[in-house]
């Protein structure tokens, strides 16, 4: 079994800092893309920003500039480093990655549990 665990979320000023992390744990045999989503109440699910296995990135328009998506392979850990957070930054922030398992070999999706980051005015 596969599973993402998230820490580093909570309430924080405007212009305030707060970095994310996220650690795979269980039978992995390699690691695609990671990235980060968030969900805002009322409103659908979003990318945030993704990496890949590689080191490219990318990031949504409304984070471009403040928030750094980062990993380490070794630690199988994907970190969002969220600078000069805003109001409208707060949302529940998802982990998502993709594995390849073995035994037998093939592809799986996971998500993480979540956790709250408040930004508040």
């Amino acid at each position: 079994q596969v599973q993402l665990v998230e820490s580093g979320g909570g309430l924080v000023q405007a212009g305030g800092s707060l970095r994310l992390s996220c650690a795979a744990s269980g039978s992995i045999f390699s690691i695609n893309a990671m990235g980060w989503y968030r969900q805002a109440p009322g409103k659908q699910r979003e990318l945030v920003a993704a990496i890949t296995s590689g080191g490219s990135t990318k990031y949504a328009d409304s984070v471009k500039g403040r928030f750094t998506i980062s990993r380490d392979n070794a630690k199988n850990t994907v970190y969002l480093q969220m600078n000069s957070l805003k109001p409208e930054d707060t949302a529940v922030y998802y982990c998502n990655a993709e594995f390849i398992v073995p035994a037998p070999y093939r592809y799986l999706e996971v998500w993480g549990q979540g956790t709250l980051v408040t930004v508040s005015s």
